[in-house]
């Protein structure tokens, strides 16, 4: 999945643009978007979606009030895969005797005498 998501707010910005127009994006233009595009795969502007619609007019696409459609933000996808402890390290196994999610490193050396851990991928 592309990045579609941009913040802000470490340039030191108090605004936070969670979906990124992908045309305004392109042409370096920051520009909030308020559609999603499910055949595209891509976030559009209200000035976007207005050149998109009339070409794409079978095209299904999601405005604000169905945000719940939208994918998930990288950074959301990239935070919840994280594990707590280890931040260079990714969940990558579930301890079944604990219900866990772990990285490698936490399953060496939490969960090494468990019998049911497996190892799953993104």
């Amino acid at each position: 999945m592309a990045t579609y998501s941009k913040s802000t707010v470490a340039s030191g910005s108090d605004s936070f643009i969670d979906f990124c127009c992908f045309p305004c994006l392109e042409n370096k233009i920051d520009q909030w978007a308020d559609f999603y595009c499910e055949n595209c795969q891509k976030f559009y502007c209200a000035k976007c979606i207005n050149l998109h619609s009339p070409l794409f007019g079978t095209h299904v696409t999601y405005g604000r009030g169905d945000t719940s459609k939208w994918p998930v933000s990288k950074e959301v996808e990239d935070f919840l895969q994280k594990c707590d402890r280890h931040d260079d390290k990714h969940l990558e196994m579930f301890c079944e005797d604990h219900s866990q999610l772990c990285c490698t490193n936490c399953a060496f050396v939490n969960h090494r005498f468990v019998r049911h851990i497996f190892a799953f991928f993104f």
